[in-house]
């Protein structure tokens, strides 16, 4: 419908649409096609009928309406327009007011939060937690500002509300002011519809006529075009056959291709399996040498322990041979014993298990009811007596009554098999054994029938053996066993050894025939070897109509000897059933041989032929009669015969003449083959070891490489004939004549006519005619044989030679190489020897005549004279399809045969046109050039290749080239040499941005052009660079050299001029202003661009910074690291093999020797693969781990780099440039880049070896001092090296003066070859990864030095925690010791010292006071008390040692006191490494007199002691008279002990626990004798205590040696206590151990308020 609309006026397509009715109305064809006419077109427009006047009425009187129409519609669609907007507008005041509601929710929200967290911000404040405030401000700061975004956001939204609600008035408004409007266009809406309907009614049927008219005319154009398109079609079927036909031609040629590549694959296959064999024979020789020499070391070692041994024995005195006798047979009857107890226990296992067997059979049977013998039935016992005396009395086999014939075979196989074998006697008993089986056929009749179920149980299992006769069975007689019943059982076992055969009657018929069918016919061994075993199986397939047997006569008594048969009767076998038989043959003597193999069925005897045929050699020729026809004198011709072998057995040849007598050549043959082994005891490391040696050995011998040994040859051609390829044929086409002699010479044989011909294969002989004398000549040939059982053979050779008077010297007429449509001449000379004028006419061969000419076309030649004819070649471009078969296409070869007739002469003369046509043609490819977008900065160089078809050398040139076109090298011009193809370079260059095209013409000497056709576009880039090429300077390796460079914007304003304006061709000019730019580097080059991205403004340029550092590849260094490992690991290696050259003095003879050792040689073979196995282990564990820090990186790079000879690189950048600014796009959204305005960035970039390197360290430029210890210094030498030819000055970059890195000795100045040593110093302040890179730098490059050190801090843990370790209480004058641990946490080892600060020497101690006369205050010391005798109190062990990392060290602390005191303390000091001070322990111990002591309670003295020493007691009352009863308390002196307590008073209601105090009563451990083992301790006035709030548990009681008891004091006050007065009260504590000692113990306490 689309078309149909498209043929019409726009105009009444527009004003009036057409309705479905007209389309359904004009969709009849008649109505459509018809014609119309023209009375019918004006009654179709009213109109054109009314004057002129009257048309003006109705015009004038139609405007009004018209106007008020247009009015109304325009009234309507304002008052839709403005319905429309008040519903938007609604919509969006909606949608405004819920922002405001969920604005404000927010922001009170927000409000809220603030107001939490200014009341946590100010508890946090008064808290102090600064921290937390920290974070509060944070926090209320961004909810300040939340809530501030949200007040504008809210603002924003009032204020386009009220907008919006002022706008809704507005429009509310308009539409009450056009109600009234709306209303009378509600009104005139019908009239309107109705007026409407007027005007397309009236439309209607104007348009109806004219798509009438249009559908006539379209309907004639589409019978047209239908036509076109037809036509079309036929001729596209006709393009598209002949598509398909070439096609098809292709393919065919391309299979026809892909055959000759198979063929030539095969033969290259062939070729390989030949080189593969070749290359496995010198493998295996080179492998016998090393098995040689590694026997010879084996041999010679042991010879020479033997032989030391044998030394020693004698050196002793003794016997040697008899010790080495004792010792042989030693080893002997170890080796037999060994072998005993392993049959023994063999056969123990056989004899466990057969007897669980039996004894599970045993059980099996019980458990299996025994069948009841049916009544008045005769045992088979009884039926065989009768049946043998029946057959002794000469009655025939006749069958038992109760039995059939076949029964009885079927229920004793065994007696089958026991027929020829066993003896009489055992022939009966095994008849007489089969009756429990006879006696089982009731159970087994139900599996009779079936043919995959064995007729007995067990039968065709593998673990089932026949049955054995006990020997208890066997030496029982039969019943009647006397000599009589002897002889006549005799004869009917003989009979049945015999054979015993049974008529078969199936069906009333009697089979006849040969029972069983032999698969194959003829069991046939051909070309068999001697000592090689050949096995075949025969299938016997049961012929007969019923079950029959088969069993095993056996072969002929000549085979016997190389013919085994392997046969396993298989029992009853039913008619079409078969059963393999395998027939082994191993020969022995090279004879044919032939027989049969027995074998007897019931039905009778048959037999399988056998044929046993040596290698035998079977000679034919092709043919016998060779006729050549008749030739010219002094022609030549040749033909071939062939001589075939079909046999087995290769010979040597030799073609002679009939009339000669020579004798075959009888030497051995210079094939040898390998030796075979007849002998069968051999074992198979013998057998294996001599024929592979010799084999090789035969391989060492002088052997033609060309012509392939008899036994590969026979291998291949049988292994081609299987597979049924057909036999590869050896041709000798090298024809050499033989000198003639004096009988005849016309008939000559190729170049070699005697040599070797293999099995099942062909030679080709050929026989060469070269006619002397005109006539018949005949000759016989015979070809003679080295075997002595292959005839002579005989062919004869015939010929015919005829002379001619006219002849032309030169029959081949070469023109060399010829062009098309070019003139070529040459001059044919003809002689005659008639002595007579001859008439001559040259004829062209037909097809020719067109390109040929001879001139003149006839001629007369004198007696005895010569002719001379001119030949003119004028070659077409038809020639091809003009000549026919006379031109090869392919090789454009043209042979024209010209013909020369001769007057009163029946046979022509004939000579031959030799020309190589070839073509002039010069080819450019490609045809077309698109250089696409090319900046006016660069220049784009493409390659055109221009090739020669022609076979001959052409010159050629381009000219005419326009200015912004280059075509190198030789400017375009030069000499191209036949069939080859030129690279051009065509170097385009832009001047101004524009679109090119244009062709270059290419002219050759002879003046044809040659055209190519080019097209471009030039574009003017925005940006452009100050440099477009960078030349580095030879930069060493792992320097860097930098260039700079500016990417300027150097466009202002659009009021340049415009060629330049930047644009891409004839596009419009790009905008004015930033301009961004991208460098793209190529990946993994040496090249830095900084920035690589960056924008420019109008008229300003950016700095760009281009830096090349090269770098040696990777995998380069890869490489050399691998094969520096595999160096060192070939130099590990412990087995060397001995220098080749020993093996080459060695002779024939003794290289046979060795081979012929033993086959343990090959163990060495596979314990020497094992080795590199092993040995290629490491090498792929060290590829893998193998990164660049490792020192066989580092090694190997500093090895290339020494010997790196130099680079050059050339890069090209590409600098793509875009529009706009890189600030302003969107987040990571690319800027729009166009791959056409790019500029280019060459780079040139040479390296070269450094001028400097490093020599120590395997080259590493890395100073690793690995870890030192914090405060130490290591110290790391680097050697450098100046290997430049000049003498360079050195300057060193400053190092961090604050780091742990130092430069000890700066070199200034290094001489070419000179090595220096740099000293570095590493010396950690903390524990850090410390890097920093020095740079030695000179005039030709930089030294870059990696210092990497680790900073390892000392750290060590105590076991003592808190610092102090309290040695307890000591008896005076003994000593006590505790140990604790330092544990080394660091990576290093720690050396550590103990120092005393009693033991240490301090200058300021002279000038202060004693610790007893300062102030506690100013007390800084903690010595205590020491020992009267000047020894220290204390000491440790160890004093001072090594630490190791990860391990602890054990110390001893000892404190001996010679002195009663409480306040023995000293301070040890832990230093490490004689500095740092890691640890400080306190150590306190107190000495007593006596083993008892109290501990606890408040200090009442000082912790020195005083100057003098006071006595507690009267010693002369102590030492004195002692009294009996215990002394009073005044006499004895009281040692106070004052108590505290605190009684904590709380302000609330809860009571306080009572204040507490303790106190230790201790027992002392001593070595000393004493009558009293424990301390008793007893506190007195505990009543008086308790009455005052005291509560003291135990008050009594006893303490072990060593141990402490503790007395808890708890108070609480009493009622009465008055809380201004502290409360005090005593009481004595007595000990009682070796003495007695009493304390006053003052108890003071107190009530205190609580916080």
């Amino acid at each position: 419908m689309e078309e149909d609309a498209s043929l019409f006026p726009k105009k009444l397509l527009d004003d009036a649409p057409l309705v479905e009715d007209e389309t359904d109305e004009l969709e009849d064809p008649e109505f459509v096609l018809g014609s119309v006419p023209g009375e019918a077109e004006n009654k179709a427009d009213p109109r054109s009928s009314c004057p002129g006047k009257e048309q003006n009425a109705d015009k004038r009187k139609q405007r009004p309406a018209v106007q008020d129409r247009m009015q109304a519609s325009l009234l309507r669609r304002d008052l839709s327009h403005l319905d429309q907007l008040h519903e938007e507008k609604d919509l969006f005041i909606q949608k405004t007011r819920e922002e405001l509601r969920a604005c404000r929710w927010r922001m009170g929200l927000l409000a809220k939060q603030q107001e939490s967290v200014a009341a946590g911000l100010a508890a946090e404040r008064a808290a102090g937690n600064m921290a937390a405030v920290g974070r509060l401000q944070e926090a209320f700061q961004r909810l300040r500002s939340e809530l501030g975004n949200e007040g504008d956001l809210q603002a924003k939204m009032t204020a386009v509300l009220q907008d919006s609600v002022s706008a809704m008035w507005h429009m509310e408004i308009q539409e009450r002011q056009l109600e009234d409007a709306r209303k009378s266009a509600r009104a005139e809406a019908p009239a309107a519809r109705k007026c409407l309907q007027e005007r397309g009614a009236s439309g209607k049927a104007e348009r109806n006529r004219l798509l009438r008219v249009r559908r006539s005319v379209y309907l004639q154009k589409e019978h047209g075009l239908r036509h076109q398109k037809l036509v079309e079609d036929a001729q596209k079927n006709h393009r598209k056959a002949v598509k398909f036909l070439k096609a098809s031609l292709g393919r065919i040629r391309q299979q026809e291709r892909r055959e000759e590549l198979e063929s030539r694959e095969h033969a290259r296959r062939r070729m390989d399996a030949v080189l593969a064999l070749k290359s496995s024979i010198s493998a295996n020789r080179e492998t016998l040498r090393k098995f040689q020499a590694w026997g010879q070391a084996k041999a010679e070692l042991a010879e020479q322990r033997a032989q030391a041994e044998k030394e020693l024995i004698l050196a002793q005195g003794g016997d040697a041979f008899k010790h080495f006798c004792h010792q042989r047979r030693r080893q002997e009857l170890e080796t037999q014993n060994r072998a005993f107890e392993e049959e023994q226990k063999l056969r123990k296992h056989e004899i466990v298990s057969r007897i669980l067997k039996e004894e599970a059979e045993e059980a099996r049977r019980k458990q299996r009811p025994s069948p009841a013998r049916p009544a008045g039935r005769p045992i088979l016992r009884d039926q065989t007596w009768s049946y043998v005396a029946a057959f002794h009395d000469g009655k025939g086999p006749a069958d038992p009554p109760c039995c059939p014939p076949n029964k009885l075979l079927h229920s004793s196989p065994q007696l089958q098999e026991g027929r020829s074998a066993l003896p009489q006697a055992s022939l009966l008993v095994r008849a007489v054994s089969s009756e429990s089986v006879q006696a089982d056929r009731g159970s087994l009749g139900q599996e009779a029938g079936t043919l995959a179920r064995p007729e007995i149980p067990g039968l065709w299992k593998e673990d089932c053996k026949p049955y054995q006769v006990p020997k208890e069975d066997v030496g029982q007689e039969p019943m009647g066993g006397t000599k009589t019943d002897k002889d006549v059982l005799a004869r009917p076992a003989q009979r049945l050894r015999r054979g015993v055969t049974h008529k078969q009657v199936a069906s009333r018929r009697e089979f006849r025939g040969c029972p069983f069918n032999s698969k194959p016919k003829l069991v046939h061994f051909k070309d068999f070897d001697i000592g090689k075993v050949y096995k075949k199986k025969i299938t016997l397939t049961n012929a007969t109509y019923t079950i029959n047997y088969c069993k095993l006569v056996g072969v002929e008594e000549r085979l016997g000897d190389f013919i085994h048969i392997d046969f396993d009767p298989p029992g009853p076998m039913p008619a079409g059933m078969s059963c393999d038989v395998l027939v082994t043959f191993k020969p022995t003597v090279n004879k044919d041989l032939e027989g049969n193999v027995s074998f007897l069925a019931q039905t009778g005897r048959f037999s399988v032929p056998l044929k046993c045929s040596a290698k035998k050699c079977s000679l034919s020729l092709d043919k016998e009669l060779i006729d050549f026809g008749s030739y010219v004198v002094g022609e030549t011709a040749s033909r071939t015969i062939t001589l075939t072998n079909l046999g087995g057995l290769g010979t040597r040849f030799r073609f002679l003449l009939a009339s000669e007598c020579c004798e075959v050549d009888a030497s051995p043959s210079v094939f040898n083959t390998s030796s075979s082994f007849t002998c069968e005891d051999k074992g198979f490391d013998s057998r294996v070891t001599t024929s592979f040696s010799e084999q090789l050995m035969a391989g060492n011998e002088s052997v033609p490489a060309d012509v392939p040994s008899r036994k590969e040859s026979g291998k291949l051609d049988i292994k081609e004939k299987e597979e049924g390829r057909p036999v590869e044929e050896v041709t000798l086409t090298t024809i050499v004549t033989v000198p003639p002699n004096e009988e005849q010479t016309e008939f000559s044989l190729g170049e070699i006519t005697e040599g070797e011909i293999g099995p099942f294969s062909t030679i080709k002989v050929p026989v060469i005619f070269t006619p002397i004398v005109p006539g018949t000549v005949s000759t016989r040939f015979k070809v003679v044989f080295k075997n002595q059982q292959c005839p002579t053979l005989y062919f004869k050779v015939v010929g015919v030679a005829i002379d001619v008077p006219v002849w032309v010297p030169k029959p081949n007429v070469d023109l060399k190489i010829c062009m098309y449509d070019r003139l070529y001449q040459d001059s044919i000379l003809i002689h005659t020897r008639s002595k007579a004028a001859l008439t001559l006419n040259f004829e062209v061969c037909k097809g020719l005549q067109g390109h040929l000419e001879l001139l003149p076309k006839t001629g007369c030649i004198q007696a005895l004279s010569s002719y001379s004819v001119r030949l003119k070649f004028l070659p077409r471009r038809s020639l091809p399809e003009d000549a026919g078969k006379y031109f090869d296409k392919e090789s454009r070869v043209l042979e024209a045969p010209m013909t020369i007739r001769v007057a009163d002469q029946i046979k022509p003369v004939g000579f031959t046109v030799h020309a190589i046509v070839t073509t002039s043609d010069l080819e450019l490819s490609p045809s077309g050039v698109d250089f696409g977008y090319c900046t006016i900065y660069e220049a784009i160089r493409t390659q055109v290749s221009l090739c020669n078809h022609s076979l001959l050398p052409q010159e050629f040139g381009f000219v005419g080239l326009p200015k912004f076109v280059d075509i190198q090298p030789n400017d375009g011009f030069g000499t191209i040499l036949p069939l080859e193809t030129l690279q051009l370079d065509v170097i385009f260059q832009p001047t101004k941005a524009k679109e090119y095209n244009f062709e270059l013409v290419c002219k050759s000497e002879i003046n044809r052009c040659f055209k190519l056709t080019c097209r471009a576009v030039g574009v003017h880039p925005l940006l452009e660079l100050s440099h477009y090429q960078v030349k580095f300077a030879a930069t060493s390796l792992y320097d860097t050299s930098v260039a700079t460079l500016y990417v300027i914007n150097s466009r202002l304003s659009m009021n340049s001029p415009t060629p330049s304006v930047p644009r891409i061709g004839l596009e419009d000019a790009s905008p004015v202003g930033p301009t961004s730019f991208e460098f793209l580097l190529p990946p993994d080059s040496p090249i830095t661009i900084s920035p690589s991205v960056g924008t420019v403004w109008p008229g300003k340029r950016c700095l760009v910074r281009v830096a090349f550092r090269p770098v040696l590849p990777i995998e380069l260094i890869h490489q050399e690291a691998l094969q520096a490992l595999t160096k060192e690991a070939e130099a590990k290696s412990p087995h060397s093999w001995p220098p080749t050259s020993h093996f080459q003095k060695d002779t024939a003879t003794q290289r046979k020797d060795r081979l012929r050792q033993s086959f343990s040689l090959l163990r060495l073979q596979n314990q020497d693969r094992l080795f590199q196995a092993s040995a290629s282990q490491p090498l792929e564990v060290q590829k893998e781990d193998l990164m660049s820090s490792s020192q066989e990186y580092q090694a190997a790079q500093a090895t290339l780099t020494r010997s790196f000879q130099g680079k050059f690189d050339k890069f090209v950048v590409p600098c793509v440039v875009a529009s706009g600014d890189t600030k302003d796009r969107k987040g990571t959204e690319p800027l729009s880049f166009s791959p056409h305005n790019a500029v280019y960035l060459e780079l040139w970039c040479p390296a070269v070896a450094p001028s400097i390197v490093v020599t120590s360290d395997k080259g590493r430029t890395i100073a690793d001092f690995g870890d030192i210890a914090v405060g130490q210094h290591g110290i790391k030498k680097v050697s450098i090296q100046n290997i430049s030819p000049e003498r360079l000055d050195l300057e060193y970059s400053v190092l961090n003066p604050n780091g742990p890195f130092v430069l000890l000795n700066p070199i200034r100045k290094l001489v070419s070859g000179e090595t220096q040593v740099l000293e570095l110093s590493f010396s950690p302040r903390e524990s850090v990864l410390a890097q920093e890179v020095l740079e030695v730098t000179t005039k030709r490059g930089t030294l870059s030095l990696a210092l990497v050190g680790t900073g390892v801090a000392s750290v060590t843990t105590c076991s003592i925690e808190g610092g102090v370790l309290n040695m307890g209480y000591v008896i005076a004058g003994e000593s006590t010791s505790a140990g604790f641990k330092l544990q080394n946490n660091s990576l290093l080892p720690i050396k550590f010292s103990m120092q005393l600060d009693s033991l240490s020497t301090r200058s300021g101690d002279e000038h202060r006071l004693p610790q007893f006369l300062a102030s506690p205050a100013q007390r800084t010391e903690v010595v205590g008390t020491q020992n009267y005798s000047g020894q220290s109190v204390f000491s440790v062990i160890p004093v001072e040692g090594v630490m190791e990392p990860g391990r602890a060290q054990d110390f001893t602390v000892t404190f001996s006191p010679d002195h009663e005191s409480l306040y023995f303390s000293d301070w040890l000091q832990v230093v490490l490494f004689e500095k740092k001070i890691s640890h400080q322990i306190l150590l306190k111990g107190s000495a007593r007199k006596h083993t008892m002591f109290v501990e606890g309670g408040d200090p009442l003295d000082v912790p020195v002691e005083s100057l003098t020493v006071i006595p507690a007691l009267d010693p002369e009352r102590t030492e004195g008279d002692p009294q009996p009863g215990p002394p009073s308390p005044e006499a004895e002196e009281l040692k106070p002990i004052l108590v505290t307590l605190a009684y904590v008073q709380l302000d609330t209601d809860t009571p306080a626990p009572p204040a507490t105090r303790e106190l230790q009563v201790g027992c002392i451990r001593t070595t000393q004798l004493s009558a009293k083992k424990t301390v008793d301790f007893s506190l007195d006035s505990i009543a008086s205590l308790q009455h005052k709030g005291f509560t003291i548990e135990p008050s009594k009681g006893f303490v072990e040696r060593g141990q402490t008891k503790t007395i808890s004091i708890s108070w609480m006050p009493p009622i009465d206590f008055d809380p201004d007065h502290p409360l005090m009260a005593s009481a004595l504590l007595q000990l009682r151990g070796d003495v007695k000692e009493t304390y006053k113990v003052l108890f003071v306490a107190q009530v205190v308020t609580g916080p």
